[in-house]
């Protein structure tokens, strides 16, 4: 290899940790598709879903600081969400700043029918559990530490 090719040796997509991250990323959210055109989400209306199925009611901050999402994509979802009954969307009683979700019957019910995704997903990864938990601890490692 010569000087000037090393020199650019950074440049090439087979050297970057970010594509393959990419890549796999797009090509798991695309295995969702089908489980979720069933239950009529998006894999961002999904993943609110599955913050309000646990936290049945959250302020908009922390939802998104939940999901890694700023408020310009979060709001046109939670729109989304509302007009289909899932979630209710109100100004905090404390503070009219604030603006507070929470989860409907609706929503709940909803958690019913999306409990089976889980498993589908994870049978299209084909990782061991002990390598899901490895690359879940690098994943989020690389999260907190760009963040």
């Amino acid at each position: 290899m010569t000087d000037n090719e090393e020199k650019y040796e950074s440049l090439k997509l087979e050297n970057q940790l970010c594509f393959p991250l990419y890549a796999c990323s797009k090509e798991i959210i695309r295995r969702y598709k089908p489980y979720l055109d069933r239950i009529d989400l998006t894999y961002t209306q999904y993943i609110t879903m599955m913050v309000m199925w646990e936290k049945k009611t959250v302020n908009v901050k922390t939802l998104g600081e939940c999901l890694y999402l700023d408020s310009g994509t979060l709001t046109p979802v939670l729109k989304k969400l509302e007009s289909k009954g899932y979630i209710t969307r109100e100004r905090s009683s404390e503070d009219e700043r604030n603006l507070v979700v929470s989860i409907t019957p609706d929503g709940e019910k909803l958690k019913d029918e999306a409990i089976s995704i889980p498993s589908s997903i994870g049978s299209c990864v084909k990782l061991s559990e002990d390598e899901a938990k490895i690359l879940y601890n690098l994943l989020y490692k690389i999260i907190r530490n760009v963040r």
